[in-house]
């Protein structure tokens, strides 16, 4: 798992003016019906940086940031999928996000005196592996090179590399032979 970092106040007040505009655009991206060419335009305006090369996602999308993702090439999002990335969330090549997905780096604090208190912890997406439908990724999460992640699991701990997971909490229910 990453290191967590609880982002105060004046963290948030920084990413303010980001956060703001993204949203804005996130919302127009997801109203109005765009091509592929459109969208790749409007994720590299919400991230900073390029969008690589034969990027697919299907709308709507959404995420409450957008500063801190890191696309690689042949990625594919899904339709609905959820990226929480205050805390950073990268998806090296060939990374496939089923649809519904959500890759979550937030978390609060459980005593109820500083619950509105916010931790991070960046997830990153291993080349090649797929998170299915509705699967849900948690702080600090590795998935592994070429793992599965199943359709509603809830993933609390790293996936190693070449394994299927499934269940809530997630488990390691196979493994993926190499070609």
């Amino acid at each position: 798992m990453t290191k967590t970092i609880q982002l105060t106040a004046t963290d948030l007040a920084q990413r303010r003016a980001v956060i703001d505009r993204n949203q804005r655009l996130v919302q127009d991206m997801n109203e109005h019906a765009h091509n592929s060419k459109m969208i790749a335009q409007m994720m590299s305006e919400i991230t900073g940086r390029p969008t690589p090369e034969n990027f697919q996602m299907k709308l709507p999308f959404y995420t409450d940031y957008g500063g801190d993702l890191h696309f690689g090439k042949n990625i594919i999002l899904n339709s609905n999928v959820q990226m929480t990335d205050l805390g950073g969330i990268t998806l090296d090549d060939g990374a496939l996000i089923g649809p519904g997905a959500s890759l979550i780096t937030v978390n609060h604090d459980l005593a109820p005196k500083h619950r509105r208190e916010l931790f991070v912890s960046a997830i990153h997406i291993m080349e090649n592996a797929w998170v299915g439908a509705r699967a849900v990724i948690l702080p600090g999460v590795t998935i592994g090179k070429n793992a599965v992640v199943g359709a509603g699991a809830v993933v609390t701990k790293d996936v190693p590399d070449n394994t299927v997971v499934a269940g809530v909490p997630a488990k390691i229910i196979k493994t993926i032979p190499d070609d």
